[in-house]
């Protein structure tokens, strides 16, 4: 399957930025009508207090622990959008161990997309911490590509993904017909020259050309997005690779401690209860409403779902196995070297 550079927005410099900025702004007044406003600071994380004491205690581990440059390893966030990851990241940014580079760095991003492959070598090998920390969802059907970097030690990705429904009716209400617009250019043929599209394989073309898109709801739409661009973490190889783990949102907010451990085991962090503190355990079935969604589309998402979560599942006792390998070997290194005494 052949790469595909990032598509870039197409209109640059002053006269396109003002009318970015006037629609960002306007996108933010809709989310915090429709979402409430302490919903809006907590997930753009604008409360300037929390900022600053995350940002004085990275200063402070740099000052006492900081690595040498070109020694820290990136960890690349990826998935769809809604998908739980901007919790992740709020997390993981606790650990002062983690620089983070999330979708508003402009040093990294131009809005929502990768800058060149050699401004992200260049930041991760600039940094003085054991992790930098990205989130580059545009180009998620990139990150086997940005994984294989030469010029930067060998770094991790996790791919999180949400129950269907969910992350469409969250989608609908944040972006409207956005993944509907995508899908369209898609079965158009031209599905490589937006971000959306990119890297798809023919099945899953031919496959959203077998739907209506004409008449298509804004929901379904969101599903079957959902289910070409989660495809994606099979149809890379992403599952045969042990340097890629799959992260649920819905199992993250079921047992936060136990997949935030997880993270940072993989990940290659210490695990701090802080990490997971803003996350109020509790299960997606009891705050899950329905969405009105083609019984087809959905029926070929639920089959995904399960596969993923076959996956997940996989891969996490896979995990466990190294771990408790890892530990015999230690305990026996110990009883070797006590033998010898």
């Amino acid at each position: 399957m052949r790469d595909s550079a990032p598509h870039p927005p197409p209109v640059r410099g002053r006269q396109g930025r003002l009318p970015y900025l006037v629609r960002k702004v306007q996108r933010h007044v809709h989310w915090a009508r429709t979402e409430g406003l302490g919903r809006l600071i907590e997930e753009d994380r604008l409360d300037p207090r929390a900022r600053v004491a995350t940002a004085w205690s990275k200063h402070r581990w740099r000052g006492r622990h900081g690595v040498a440059p070109g020694q820290a390893r990136p960890v690349y966030v990826v998935g769809l959008q809604r998908s739980g990851t901007n919790m992740i990241m709020r997390g993981v940014d606790l650990a002062p161990e983690v620089e983070v580079r999330n979708e508003n760095d402009r040093r990294l991003f131009d809005r929502f997309h990768l800058r060149p492959d050699d401004v992200l070598v260049r930041l991760v090998r600039a940094s003085r911490h054991q992790v930098v920390l990205v989130k580059p969802l545009c180009e998620s059907h990139r990150v086997d590509l940005l994984l294989d970097l030469a010029g930067v030690p060998g770094g991790r990705a996790v791919w999180v993904y949400r129950d269907c429904e969910a992350r469409a009716r969250s989608e609908v209400s944040k972006f409207a017909t956005s993944n509907l617009d995508a899908l369209r250019v898609v079965a158009a043929g031209a599905g490589e020259s937006i971000w959306q599209g990119q890297r798809l394989p023919r099945e899953s073309v031919e496959l959203v050309r077998s739907f209506d898109l004409k008449n298509m709801s804004a929901e379904t739409a969101a599903v079957l997005f959902w289910l070409v661009r989660n495809r994606l973490y099979f149809d890379l190889g992403l599952s045969e690779r042990p340097d890629v783990a799959l992260v649920s949102y819905d199992a993250f907010i079921a047992d936060p401690a136990s997949e935030m451990r997880f993270l940072c085991d993989f990940a290659g962090l210490p695990f701090r209860p802080e990490m997971y503190k803003g996350v109020v355990p509790r299960s997606t079935n009891v705050i899950r409403r329905t969405v009105p969604v083609d019984p087809t589309v959905l029926q070929l998402a639920r089959r995904l779902a399960r596969r993923l979560e076959a996956q997940r599942h996989a891969e996490r006792q896979a995990s466990a196995l190294t771990s408790l390998i890892g530990r015999t070997g230690e305990a026996a290194t110990v009883d070797l070297g006590e033998s010898k005494l």
